[in-house]
């Protein structure tokens, strides 16, 4: 992979994104059952993230790390609440089909399509995002770009080869008899949480 994907904000197209596209990157998001928390802060992520997992009753969570979760000092809290919390690479892979919360961060939004792309070429990227049944991702709100053609144009400058995961909503499963179930391949719950002062770079 590319080093460039340290610095995905180098590579957004100047002029093209910004959180002037957030209100339409959360309808459509809304649309497919996302969950949507805009917060001011780091401060109000860290509460906004304690809040749900008590809401949930929650006991174990795994996570991997980005710079908005150090911000906002999310690991530390959800310890301090006595939530069981893996982050290393095995601990991860051994716990993530049965924690309760899996919490990532995310590079940027779509608005087009109400998505948020995260780079997953790590392993437990894609099991933090796919085994529990509810996934929160951390956003700076700022970083949303119109299109996927935008997206496109991104990755032709950050990647040379890679995993990248685009994610809409939960999990949504249609059999023949195009009944929808949410949750039965992936998360029934997925909750972005965007931060509009998230300052610094990204993952």
């Amino acid at each position: 992979m590319n080093q460039a994907a340290k610095h995905w904000e180098r590579h957004l197209p100047e002029g093209k994104y910004g959180a002037h596209l957030f209100p339409e990157f959360e309808t459509r998001a809304k649309a497919v059952s996302a969950e949507i928390l805009r917060v001011k802060s780091p401060a109000e992520a860290r509460k906004a993230l304690l809040d749900l997992v008590q809401s949930l009753q929650a006991k174990k969570a795994v996570a991997v790390s980005c710079a908005l979760q150090e911000k906002a000092g999310a690991h530390e809290a959800l310890r301090s609440a006595g939530i069981q919390l893996f982050t290393g690479r095995a601990d991860i892979a051994e716990h993530a089909a049965t924690a309760d919360v899996g919490i990532s961060g995310v590079e940027f939004a779509v608005a087009e399509t109400g998505s948020v792309c995260q780079k997953a070429t790590a392993v437990e990227d894609r099991l933090v995002s796919m085994l529990p049944p509810v996934h929160v991702a951390f956003l700076d709100s700022s970083r949303v770009l119109p299109g996927i053609e935008d997206a496109f144009e991104v990755f032709g400058k950050v990647f040379d080869r890679g995993y990248i995961s685009f994610i809409t909503g939960p999990s949504r499963t249609a059999d023949i008899e195009r009944v929808l179930t949410i949750g039965v391949h992936g998360p029934s719950r997925f909750v972005v949480i965007a931060v509009d002062d998230a300052g610094g770079e990204g993952r």
